[in-house]
């Protein structure tokens, strides 16, 4: 079976702007291993990731830390599947330290 790539794909063809590359790499093997139900919840979590740094910026700390245990919860669902989400859990990490209790 060929490659899937942004060409022949929407949700690859959609995403590729939007995310980071480490991301989209995991997009990638995602859908290549027909796993596109995955990839899109980790299009969700990236967006969780942006509203939550959004909020602590506007210095809504208790929205923020509402935001990173919900992108948590959903990680551990990719992490089920043996994918590597170190990138996403670093970018969680550095939302968190910039949480203030």
């Amino acid at each position: 079976m060929a490659k899937i790539t942004s060409k022949n794909n929407s949700l690859l063809r959609d995403s590729r702007n939007k995310v980071s590359p480490k991301v989209y790499n995991l997009l990638l093997d995602l859908v290549n291993d027909d796993k596109e139900e995955l990839a899109e919840i980790v299009l969700k979590i990236d967006y969780l990731i942006e509203y939550a740094n959004s909020a602590v910026k506007a210095k809504d700390y208790s929205e923020a830390l509402e935001t990173i245990q919900r992108a948590e919860e959903r990680i551990k669902l990719i992490k089920r599947e043996y994918y590597d989400v170190s990138h996403l859990e670093y970018l969680i990490e550095g939302v968190k330290l910039k949480i203030k209790k």
